[in-house]
């Protein structure tokens, strides 16, 4: 018999089953509608992206299912969450925020705090375990 999932195991698949309904979700719409207000290069650049966007979704869902198999990869998840707020955020502070505001803030948020919470999580889960990442 499977050992039930540790509370952080718990919050780790919660937290993980976000990221892949937001990338899941963000990155068909991308891929399908593209960036048509702009060049073919930067719509090209923009769909490749957005592919990359879903797969990540799709990589989250595993995870997420398989969540007891997985350490680093754990961690690699949250390093690429948060590093596509940071070039939001980057963004953000060199052209500035997008209409509607909140909205665009509203998508920032859980990039910057989904992967520290991810992190600790993980690394309590790996206390409780005694594995070392």
């Amino acid at each position: 018999m499977t050992p039930p999932l540790l509370p952080s195991q718990k919050l780790l698949r919660v937290c993980l089953f976000l990221i892949a309904a937001i990338a899941i979700t963000g990155g068909t719409v991308q891929l399908s509608l593209g960036e048509p207000e702009t060049t073919p290069r930067l719509d090209n650049v923009h769909r490749f992206m957005a592919g990359v966007y879903l797969s990540c979704g799709f990589l989250a869902l595993w995870t997420a299912i398989t969540i007891r198999q997985h350490d680093t990869l754990v961690f690699l998840l949250a390093l690429a969450v948060f590093m596509g707020g940071t070039g939001r955020l980057i963004s953000m502070s060199i052209v500035g925020i997008p209409e509607p505001h909140g909205l665009w803030l509203g998508y920032l948020v859980p990039e910057l705090s989904l992967p520290v919470i991810i992190v600790i999580a993980q690394w309590m889960t790996n206390k409780k375990l005694g594995t070392k990442s």
